[in-house]
């Protein structure tokens, strides 16, 4: 059963009519759920008691704010959410001058195996329900009171992996009736599940799609990331123009530098050497240390020799802007940090 906050329109409209009520009234509980960012039927004052009664046994998804760290820096705003069956999840919240944007989870924990990252460490839990995805934002902006104006699927998970909550879940965020945030202004990360990425440049969305790439080569990559033993990186980048042809949107690259490991001149050149040609953009990222990974960020001078190299070449780069530096930033931290205590004190 559909929960009753993942339902587009026209699904609550045959909803309402197979519980006797006016198709009018899916209008208003959309309304109520996503652009009141009501948390319970009670909430919903325009609604008759006997159609509150009739949906009694299908509760509305809210997810609850267990912590909430925010850097003295810059105000970025991190969150630990439970979900209803206990599961944890994390989100962020960054500000910027052009409006503030939110990086969401798709997964809570992920299969995926990426060696820099922490939210791999226990695995995968579950995927998310579209609505569990969009309640991040909904959570936040009720938080704060301010809008959010762009949408970054790249937290906890792999949204390739969630293909088809992930496809609702965006339909539901960027069409009418609810927040309606832009399609341009979502951005989805993959680490480059190549059949999924067809599918996606199918859909014609036109959304950012980022693709976590963080070596210049299949060997190097291999080590870093296991779906490389899935994928080549020429699979990978075929994809990649595919995905543009179809949609006429530029790739944008993740590329973690990693000291010693992906960061020297030759690797610059040899990653140049592979996007040539392809529309597209480098993100440079110092990987954020792991306490259970032996890595070590790469220094000022080689991130910025790195993004030179680049460029030389003819290959757009830019340096990402570190965001709550002083707070849990790396991804899956502050959730595994949160298992972790709770595992101490059982």
């Amino acid at each position: 059963m559909t929960d009753i906050k993942s339902m587009t329109s026209a699904e609550l409209r045959d909803l309402m009519v197979s519980l006797g009520e006016k198709p009018f009234r899916a209008k208003q509980l959309y309304e109520w759920m996503h652009q009141h960012l009501a948390v319970s039927y009670e909430e919903m004052s325009n609604l008759p008691k006997s159609l509150k009664e009739k949906l009694s046994d299908r509760p509305v998804t809210a997810l609850e704010i267990m912590d909430i760290q925010i850097s003295k820096i810059d105000g970025t705003r991190k969150y630990l959410f439970r979900l209803s069956d206990g599961n944890m999840i994390e989100s962020v919240l960054m500000k910027y001058r052009h409006g503030n944007s939110v990086c969401i989870s798709s997964q809570a924990g992920c299969r995926m195996g990426c060696r820099f990252c922490a939210s791999t460490i226990g695995g995968l839990a579950r995927n998310l329900l579209p609505s569990e995805m969009l309640d991040q934002i909904y959570r936040i902006q009720a938080d704060t009171g301010e809008r959010v104006s762009n949408v970054v699927v790249m937290g906890s998970g792999e949204p390739l992996d969630n293909y088809d909550n992930l496809l609702r879940f965006i339909h539901l965020l960027t069409e009418e009736g609810g927040i309606h945030i832009s399609q341009r202004n979502l951005t989805v990360s993959t680490c480059g599940i190549v059949p999924r990425m067809y599918e996606l440049a199918e859909e014609k969305l036109q959304m950012t799609l980022a693709v976590s790439l963080h070596a210049p080569n299949d060997e190097k990559r291999r080590r870093l990331m296991p779906i490389a033993n899935k994928y080549s990186m020429e699979e990978l980048l075929e994809a990649c123009r595919y995905y543009f042809e179809k949609t006429g949107r530029r790739i944008t690259f993740e590329y973690s530098l990693v000291s010693g490991v992906n960061d020297s001149r030759e690797d610059a050149l040899e990653l140049a050497g592979r996007l040539r040609g392809l529309n597209c953009h480098v993100n440079l990222i110092p990987v954020n240390p792991v306490r259970e990974r032996s890595f070590v960020r790469s220094g000022r001078d080689a991130v910025e020799n790195f993004k030179i190299n680049l460029e030389k070449c003819g290959i757009n780069g830019t340096i990402r802007r570190e965001m709550g530096s002083d707070i849990d930033g790396a991804c899956g931290q502050l959730r595994k940090r949160y298992m972790e205590k709770t595992e101490s004190e059982k």
